[in-house]
């Protein structure tokens, strides 16, 4: 998978591109290969595996760039993939990260067009932290046929292919490494609109992603670091009279989630356990998350009534707003 994703970054129409290989400390890692046959790529080793947010963070450190993209390793790009980006930060100053179209690896080579899973068309966030995407809908993704190729307003932009102003990345401090993987770009894009920076989606670039090559969906551990890191992200981020009112809710959520996976099965019994453990984490990290909470509203520039304007309080809630076009698209 990394060699085809090198092969379609060599292929860029784009004058200048410096590609980092970040070996996140994996024990049957190979890059030599790498090294030897693709010299413009440079490897970066790390000691033990850091997670997806102290990998990126780590790659982050050796990059003197404007603008980074973080990219996993399982996607591929289409050839003219990084102009529009470039552009549209160029054309708006006030823009922190941008996100391509990411379209499913698997259903392209089945002769479909579908958007991948992991980010679709542009991420946006419902009022008591759940995620969700423009072309995802409860069941899957949609086919692409065209219905959000408008550029859109977004309130995060997917980890599979991040485009960021490296700026603000430095002055917010990159990803947070706590979170180790899942949510940590949801997080990240928080802490940039807090700041008044824009998210936004750019459907002109597009990027294949295989999806699921490191943890399946529903993978205990990938149901752990979901609900553990949404919930702790919650805390960090959200104003507090919003919180008052909105945590029970949450909690409860979090409450019938259990149940529904308690009546899975043994591999339920698995998930929701994984609830539970997430929920025990974060009541015993608790001191810290509100240190790096009271960090993050102190530089608080934009209301939670914008960032949340038109926002759905649930879309476990409200169904149909998984399909619905973020406000603001133009």
């Amino acid at each position: 998978m990394l060699c085809a994703c090198l092969d379609s970054l060599s292929r860029t129409e784009w004058p200048a591109l410096r590609v980092l290989v970040v070996d996140n400390g994996a024990e049957a890692s190979d890059t030599a290969g790498i090294e030897s046959s693709r010299p413009e790529v440079e490897i970066i080793r790390l000691a033990s595996n850091m997670g997806y947010a102290g990998g990126c963070n780590e790659g982050l450190k050796r990059c003197a760039s404007e603008y980074v993209v973080f990219l996993n390793d399982d996607t591929e790009v289409d050839p003219g993939w990084l102009a529009p980006l470039v552009l549209e930060a160029e054309r708006d100053p006030a823009v922190g990260a941008l996100q391509p179209k990411i379209l499913s690896l698997k259903a392209r080579r089945e002769g479909r067009r579908m958007f991948d899973y992991a980010g679709a068309a542009g991420g946006l966030l419902d009022r008591v932290g759940y995620p969700y995407c423009l072309g995802r809908t409860f069941s899957g993704t949609e086919e692409d046929r065209g219905q959000y190729d408008a550029q859109s307003e977004l309130f995060w932009a997917s980890g599979v292919a991040l485009f960021a102003r490296r700026e603000a990345l430095v002055r917010l401090g990159g990803f947070e490494g706590g979170f180790f993987m899942h949510m940590e770009e949801i997080d990240l894009c928080w802490r940039m609109r807090l700041h008044g920076l824009r998210v936004r989606s750019v459907p002109r670039s597009v990027v294949w992603h295989e999806g699921g090559a490191s943890l399946q969906q529903g993978s205990p551990m990938k149901v752990y670091y979901n609900h553990r890191n949404a919930l702790c992200m919650l805390l960090r981020n959200r104003g507090l009279a919003a919180l008052w009112f909105l945590l029970p809710i949450r909690l409860m959520l979090e409450a019938a989630a259990t149940l529904y996976y308690l009546a899975g099965g043994r591999d339920g019994r698995a998930r929701a356990g994984q609830v539970i453990r997430a929920a025990v984490d974060n009541l015993l990290s608790l001191g810290q998350t509100l240190r790096q909470r009271g960090q993050i509203q102190r530089g608080r520039r934009v209301a939670d009534r914008e960032l949340f304007r038109g926002a759905p309080i649930s879309v476990f809630l409200s169904r149909r707003t998984a399909q619905r076009p973020a406000r603001g698209s133009q």
